[in-house]
């Protein structure tokens, strides 16, 4: 029970001594940093790392609670210069935060919510529009294309792998992109941010020996970059102009451009903005027709 009253006790002058001002901010700034740092180790191969890292400390926690003196040396030793070997290790990925922030100005930070919903979800909807009229153009002609449109999961290591772009959306863009005499077209376009953000991108390949003999590379890369992120991947195949869709690690083969337009709006824009777009069209339609 002494144990128990000294804990509140604890917390109790804790709270007294909380700073409004100087505490709230250390933990907002605190709480930017862990999320800024959990979505780039998201983003990029860092996480195996990590996760390394991790399992040396719990081996550590193990060999110092079983007594294993000479263990217990080598790894605290390791342990000791961890930070020397965290820079050493990680000085790449330091090196592109520390670039980014710097390209970055103070409405570019999501953490802080500044982005215009409702520019960004019109750029959204021209972006597909752009796409979809030239998917039917590269399928009638049987141009082979592989789009990557980001979503929720970054794809910073697939993006480093090609030739960033970051162009505004256009029909004519896709299709030279993925010109048969372009440097870029056997790789991937990732769309990020409703722009073209990097093309000639290499995706790895799915290990799932279940899908049809059929499928060529592009088909394959799709079903794997689906698989390993959310991630909406668009094929054109070059040998049949089929379009397909993979989402989840499931591919929906020979979809019409109206269908294509369809999954990738509901994919990319939120479902309750759409809804709420509707409402206000169908309230719009009904003032009309009183007004008529």
């Amino acid at each position: 029970m002494a144990a128990i009253g000294d804990f509140f006790k604890t917390i109790w002058g804790a709270l007294l001594s909380f700073n409004f001002t100087s505490d709230l901010l250390d933990i907002i700034f605190v709480t930017f940093i862990i999320y800024e740092a959990i979505k780039f180790i998201r983003g990029s191969r860092s996480f195996h790392l990590i996760k390394g890292i991790a399992f040396i400390a719990l081996l550590y926690i193990l060999v110092k609670l079983t007594g294993m003196e000479s263990s217990e040396f080598l790894l605290s030793s390791l342990i000791e210069n961890a930070l020397i070997l965290l820079v050493v290790l990680f000085a790449p990925e330091i090196r592109n935060i520390l670039e980014r922030f710097g390209r970055r100005s103070i409405t570019d930070f999501s953490f802080l919510s500044f982005r215009n919903d409702g520019a960004y979800q019109e750029a959204v909807t021209d972006l597909v529009n752009d796409f979809c009229k030239a998917a039917g153009e590269m399928s009638e002609t049987k141009t082979g294309a592989l789009v990557v449109f980001e979503r929720e999961t970054p794809l910073n290591d697939v993006i480093k792998s090609g030739t960033v772009l970051d162009a505004r959306s256009s029909a004519e863009l896709f299709n030279g992109i993925f010109f048969k005499n372009s440097a870029l077209h056997d790789g991937a376009v990732v769309v990020k941010n409703a722009k073209i953000y990097s093309a000639g991108c290499i995706l790895p390949l799915t290990q799932n020996n279940s899908i049809s003999s059929d499928l060529g590379t592009r088909h394959r890369a799709a079903i794997g970059m689906s698989e390993q992120s959310d991630a909406v991947v668009v094929v054109v195949s070059e040998e049949t102009g089929y379009i397909s869709v993979a989402i989840n690690g499931q591919l929906q083969r020979d979809v019409q451009t109206g269908k294509l337009r369809e999954i990738l709006l509901s994919n990319l824009i939120a479902e309750d903005t759409k809804k709420e777009k509707s409402n206000k069209k169908i309230r719009g339609e009904k003032r009309d027709k009183k007004q008529k």
